[in-house]
């Protein structure tokens, strides 16, 4: 280190028949090119170095390229700024600076670093496969501690970062010290955004919604298709998306078709008529369960639920291994045992019966 700079005070006397402040520029733009240069040629070698050896880690090296390069910048401007003919004012805004940018950088490393390891952490589970309910667990929690963490990493950042300059820190005191209706209006305004953080934090922790559950939110279906810091992203079967606030699901009932597995029973109402032979049908019911790739050999049945005034209820029961698929099966076997019905068993069919009563008529 006091060999660099002994090096740039050496160029500072060589220059200084050039104004001081042109001499100070140029002396930190050859420290910032200097730093770029060998940010580029460490990389280079490390890529060659971890390409074929270390995958992951030549992978952390490109996540880290951003902060990695505004390191060097820093420490070279660090070393240059003392030395570099600046006036005292102009010396003392750049070291401010100089902090803020240190700050800014463990802030940027933290999320990071954070990033990465949940990254790492969810190398392991695959959620593209039909039974991925631990790996939904895993991707939701890790997912919103994930975004709870960086609110509170960037908040910390920003604060730490204020508190460098002396009218914001003495505010800061005065306002902690006086507390009152200054504190209070400030904890009604933030309650919103508190509560939904809390209400984060509990979701990923006792996860009574998942990424990718089947839900039925304010009357509507659909899935969990992202859970923020604030909100949930709801995906309704007809593409529509539904926001939802996170501590809905913590204060209000809703229902979650997928809570302990994927695995769904689907239920499929036909109304017959009192003649229809549900022996046959019950027996057509398994064949088309049996002949469909939706089924997942489990349940299948056909009782008979309810007798009307004019029709019977017959309900339909058969299984599937996923929601969508059990989707698929109910409109299956409803159109299969209607098409069934019509073209063997008509007489199966509701009908309206009226009896017509001839008064004492005469024919002449």
């Amino acid at each position: 280190m006091d060999s660099v700079r002994s090096a740039l005070s050496t160029l500072a006397f060589w220059l200084a028949w050039l104004p001081r402040p042109l001499v100070a520029v140029v002396i930190v733009a050859l420290a910032v090119i200097i730093a770029l240069s060998l940010h580029k040629t460490v990389r280079r070698l490390l890529r060659l170095t971890l390409a074929k050896r270390y995958p992951y880690a030549l992978t952390v090296v490109q996540k880290m390229r951003g902060l990695t390069r505004l390191g060097l910048i820093v420490l070279a401007l660090i070393v240059v700024v003392p030395v570099a003919p600046f006036d005292p004012v102009t010396a003392a805004w750049i070291s401010r600076l100089l902090l803020i940018a240190i700050i800014a950088m463990i802030g940027w490393g933290a999320l990071t670093a954070l990033k990465i390891a949940a990254d790492l952490y969810l190398l392991q589970f695959r959620i593209d496969t039909a039974d991925n309910l631990l790996a939904r667990k895993h991707y939701t929690q890790v997912r919103v501690l994930m975004r709870t963490l960086d609110v509170l990493i960037v908040l910390i950042t920003i604060s730490a970062a204020l508190m460098t300059f002396e009218p914001v820190r003495q505010y800061g005191v005065s306002l902690f010290a006086s507390a009152g209706v200054a504190g209070l209006v400030a904890g009604l305004a933030a309650r919103p955004v508190l509560s939904n953080l809390f209400a984060g934090v509990q979701l990923a922790m006792t996860q009574p919604i998942r990424l990718d559950d089947a839900v039925i939110v304010e009357g509507e279906w659909g899935t969990v298709e992202e859970i923020t810091s604030t909100y949930v992203v709801v995906k309704i079967w007809d593409w529509r998306r539904l926001i939802v606030p996170l501590t809905y699901f913590i204060e209000k009932p809703f229902q979650n078709w997928t809570r302990e597995n994927s695995a769904l029973i689907g239920v499929a109402m036909l109304y017959l008529d009192y003649r229809a032979p549900v022996g046959i049908i019950r027996d057509k019911l398994k064949e088309i369960a049996e002949a469909s790739p939706a089924w997942d050999g489990q349940v299948v049945n056909l009782q008979i639920t309810d007798c009307k005034q004019e029709t019977i209820e017959a309900r339909c029961l058969i299984s599937a291994p996923s929601v969508g698929k059990a989707f698929e099966l109910r409109c299956e076997v409803r159109e299969k045992l209607v098409d069934f019905l019509q073209r063997e068993h008509p007489e199966a069919l509701p009908r309206q019966r009226t009896d017509v009563a001839l008064a004492g008529a005469s024919l002449v």
